[in-house]
């Protein structure tokens, strides 16, 4: 390839990398990040910066502490009390085991990371879930299809009158 055809597919790709999208395009020149089975979902760059939605505390068995973030589009519609969510919303949420803190009593603290979860609102590309895909990482590499055929059955059973979305908003 040449320098100049270099730059412009440079050029061409900055916009999608710049909001955490990476298309086909890219995956076909080496640079894909991993994807979820089933849906696709990428880890969305820069998600450890965005706003925090609401804390969670995950009783036995799985007994984890839980913070859901979400991009800029999920933030207004929460705020604006917007349902459904809009196309472009992306929630995260990042589990930790629970683990007694040894200087602060009784309190608990964050343990090892068990899992990043993610949520991308595409009412087209997901009409069959709800217009939701999903996504869980283990240590930044995909779950098996499995555990993603389980996403849009709990969420279906237990949130579809909140737009498929188990977290609401913390002031």
């Amino acid at each position: 390839m040449t320098r100049n055809a270099t730059i412009a597919v440079i050029a061409l790709l900055l916009p999608a990398v710049a909001f955490g999208c990476v298309t086909e395009d890219v995956a076909a020149a080496g640079t894909a990040k991993p994807a979820s089975p089933i849906y696709g979902v990428q880890l969305p760059d820069g998600y450890r910066g965005w706003q925090l939605v609401a804390p969670a505390l995950e009783d036995k068995p799985l007994d984890e502490l839980r913070a859901v973030v979400g991009n800029g589009g999920a933030i207004d519609a929460y705020q604006a009390d917007t349902l459904p969510f809009p196309d472009g919303t992306v929630l995260v949420k990042l589990a930790w085991a629970r683990t007694r803190s040894a200087e602060f009593g009784p309190a608990s603290i964050p343990g090892a990371a068990t899992t990043v979860q993610v949520m991308v609102k595409d009412s087209a590309r997901y009409a069959t879930t709800g217009g939701w895909g999903s996504g869980r990482f283990i240590d930044g590499e995909p779950a098996d299809v499995a555990q993603h055929q389980t996403c849009f059955a709990c969420q279906q059973a237990l949130a579809r009158d909140h737009d498929y979305v188990f977290t609401r908003y913390a002031p």
